[in-house]
């Protein structure tokens, strides 16, 4: 189940003024919404019963009672809430502790973001692809990578592209049946959006992995996956969120290999078999 609270915090960047100032309040009291009327949180938010159900209807709910229920579900299951950020005061028990604490969030917030339909809809096509391109560049593209390394240990055809050019003239070539893998943090990766763009008018089908929200990216993929890691400003070299997008690669890869189980045990002892053989002549 979608945590809602986590939606709020992962949309909080792209609310109008009056929903900001609505997901503020709920974020820091949530606590106290759950015993709120609408007429009550309308007035702690300074605005009007029918801004809380627009804002209701903006993170996808029916209503202000949906809301209240969905707030109580995730207090239930939160805990408590984990700082990432390192200070030139830590020592290093401290940033050890600090770093598998947020990567640990990073996972868990990714899980309760991620769509069990979309899931099934991603497997289906990375299973039936006659081809798959993965896309990404900097440290989505070591993501990249790795879904490449993965799914190529099970005889599946696919490429890693962090190459811009090589990114669009295979996108460019690819066609129905084929799948086209966009990975962005951002959602906003130029690179990205445009070979998703040319790999869709090419006739393939599409999938994003991003955070989750309205990005650019998400709008021009068929299917969207979400991950879920605020990367502080000392941490900016993309840790915790890539450790939530790998985290979905290793689900998905788990998902299509179950699928495929009876090849896939012959394809991993073949390949199992190369890299020993590989290994003794060296």
């Amino acid at each position: 189940m979608t945590d809602i609270l986590t939606v709020i915090k992962e949309l909080e960047a792209t609310f109008k003024p009056s929903e900001a100032k609505i997901a503020k309040y709920i974020l820091d009291n949530a606590d106290v919404v759950t015993e709120l009327s609408i007429n009550e949180l309308a007035r702690a938010c300074d605005t009007s019963e029918a801004s809380i159900v627009r804002f209701c209807r903006t993170i996808g709910l029916k209503g202000f009672q949906e809301l209240k229920i969905k707030i109580a579900v995730s207090l239930s299951k939160q805990t408590k809430k984990l700082d990432g950020g390192i200070t030139d005061d830590d020592d290093v028990s401290d940033v050890i502790q600090k770093i598998a604490n947020f990567n640990k969030q990073a996972i868990d917030n990714t899980i309760s973001l991620l769509d069990v339909k979309s899931i099934i809809k991603a497997v289906d096509a990375l299973s039936n692809a006659n081809k798959i391109d993965f896309y990404g560049v900097a440290a989505s593209g070591t993501v990249a990578y790795d879904a490449m390394l993965k799914f190529a240990r099970i005889n599946i055809p696919c490429t890693a592209y962090q190459d811009t050019h090589l990114q669009l003239t295979s996108a460019a070539n690819l066609k129905k049946g084929d799948v086209a893998f966009g990975i962005s943090y951002s959602g906003c990766t130029r690179e990205i959006v445009e070979a998703l763009e040319v790999a869709k008018e090419a006739g393939a089908t599409t999938i994003s992995l991003t955070k989750f929200g309205q990005f650019p990216l998400v709008k021009v993929a068929d299917i969207n996956l979400f991950v879920s890691s605020e990367e502080p400003l000392f941490r900016s070299g993309a840790t915790a969120s890539r450790i939530a997008q790998l985290t979905v690669i290793d689900i998905l890869f788990i998902l299509v290999a179950k699928r495929k189980y009876n090849d896939v045990v012959k394809f991993l002892e073949n390949t199992t078999e190369a890299l020993s053989i590989r290994k003794i002549y060296k």
